[in-house]
């Protein structure tokens, strides 16, 4: 294989160095020697930014729209909760994806299967932005998340290819700040395209982003998994090679401990314009950057999270905390929307939400590092459940925000706290943290 511009560590099987076993409690052991670092220093910044552009693609999807939701509600005549599907549908199409995506990759290389998502991407965009019907705007956000899925899946593809151990949850953490810009300027963008143009001015900057990010990959982006470390069998051996991800506890555990934060996170998401905008009384751009600043707390910690606490402390002792941390988050935003302490206002709703999205950094990067560690032989196929997994209960949490009407913010609140504390049950009572967890070879 020609030299590329993502070249891949050299790993050695973990069964050897032990790279990526996890000691009890979590801890990592140093990474392999050399190896790692020379693949730190051969990836180049551009092909970093590729990776997080590819990650940022989806929060930059939804975000982008968010101020727009109410605006999209009177333009096509629909009710809030039709409109809400949109962000559902994306989402569900996002998880779908990813089921198909993950395993092309492991078969056919990463490359391909990500340059024909996001062409299929730019198309649905592109065609959104003449929906004229709710119903038809549905149903193409569906086709968009198909397509976006590449950019999630192959993205956590590459860096598994790529790194092992501390190195790798260093990584995630790095792709977190660069994705995590997405989220504070998406809702900033979206609110100002809507002061020059209406909500399908959002859909026309997304396609041209697309095309920009298509042709970047295309020139930058090249292979990671080289032929001979693919699978060659078919739709059989991809079904294999999942349920055996799935019948290792601890990496179900991390995968469902995930999913919930997220869907804990999308809660916000999804209900945050309503919430601001109609129940508080906010302008767009209030929300926007409220919405940006929330961004930035998740960004802050979770750089912490890679830069300061990763090599120091057990990446399970660190998501347990982040883990609590949101579920007193969730249980003091129930207590504020309920009225128990009457009417609060913005301000410190806005405070709770920040901590909850804050507490996201721990979760969500060391979740995803626990669970690849032990699938170095199907990168693609655990990417895919994970990502599958977040945004299928990520698109059921959705609706369920609005059930009780725009009126009140109970629901979200609601449906983060269950979210919440479900992770960290399933984190305590499946990865057991507490005892050596060997890592799969």
């Amino acid at each position: 294989m020609p030299e590329s511009g993502v070249s891949r560590a050299q790993h050695t099987p973990i069964s050897d160095t032990g790279a990526g076993t996890v000691l009890p409690g979590g801890h990592l052991p140093p990474p392999p020697g050399p190896a790692a670092s020379t693949a730190a220093r051969r990836t180049g910044l551009l092909v970093t930014l590729v990776l997080g552009g590819l990650t940022a693609l989806p929060p930059l999807s939804m975000d982008m729209y968010l101020p727009a939701l109410p605006a999209v509600t009177d333009a096509l005549h629909a009710p809030a909760t039709t409109v809400q599907l949109t962000l559902t549908a994306c989402l569900t199409g996002m998880a779908l994806g990813q089921v198909v995506v993950g395993p092309m990759s492991d078969r056919w290389g990463r490359r391909r299967p990500l340059l024909l998502g996001m062409i299929v991407y730019v198309f649905a965009t592109a065609i959104c932005v003449f929906a004229p019907t709710v119903e038809l705007l549905v149903g193409f956000r569906l086709l968009q998340g198909l397509a976006g899925a590449a950019g999630i899946v192959i993205a956590r593809a590459v860096v598994r290819d790529m790194y092992d151990g501390i190195e790798m949850a260093k990584f995630f953490s790095t792709l977190m700040l660069i994705s995590g810009v997405a989220p504070v300027i998406a809702p900033v963008i979206g609110g100002q395209v809507l002061r020059i143009t209406d909500w399908r001015g959002i859909f026309a900057v997304l396609t041209v982003v697309g095309v920009l990010l298509t042709l970047v990959v295309w020139k930058w982006l090249h292979e990671t998994l080289p032929p001979a470390e693919r699978h060659t069998g078919g739709i059989g051996d991809a079904l294999r090679t999942m349920r055996g991800l799935l019948a290792d506890r601890a990496f179900t555990g991390y995968m469902i401990a995930g999913s919930l934060a997220f869907a804990a996170l999308f809660a916000y998401v999804s209900a945050s314009p309503f919430v601001v905008q109609e129940i508080y009384g906010a302008s767009p751009q209030t929300f926007s950057l409220l919405f940006g600043i929330n961004s930035v707390g998740l960004i802050t910690v979770g750089q912490i999270n890679g830069k300061v606490l990763v090599g120091r402390i057990s990446l399970d002792k660190t998501l347990t905390f982040g883990l609590c941390v949101i579920v007193a988050a969730a249980t003091a935003l129930l207590l504020m929307t309920s009225g128990v302490f009457g009417d609060v206002g913005l301000v410190p709703v806005a405070g709770g939400l920040f901590v909850l999205m804050s507490a996201m950094g721990l979760a969500m990067p060391n979740t995803n590092a626990q669970a690849l560690m032990r699938t170095k032989h199907a990168a693609g196929s655990a990417s895919a459940l994970l990502g599958t997994s977040q945004f299928l209960i990520g698109a059921v949490a959705s609706p369920l925000v609005g059930i009780a009407g725009e009126a009140t913010a109970v629901p979200m609140a609601v449906v983060q706290l269950v979210c919440a504390v479900g992770a960290l049950a399933c984190f305590l009572g499946l990865c057991r943290p507490w005892q050596q967890v060997a890592a799969r070879p």
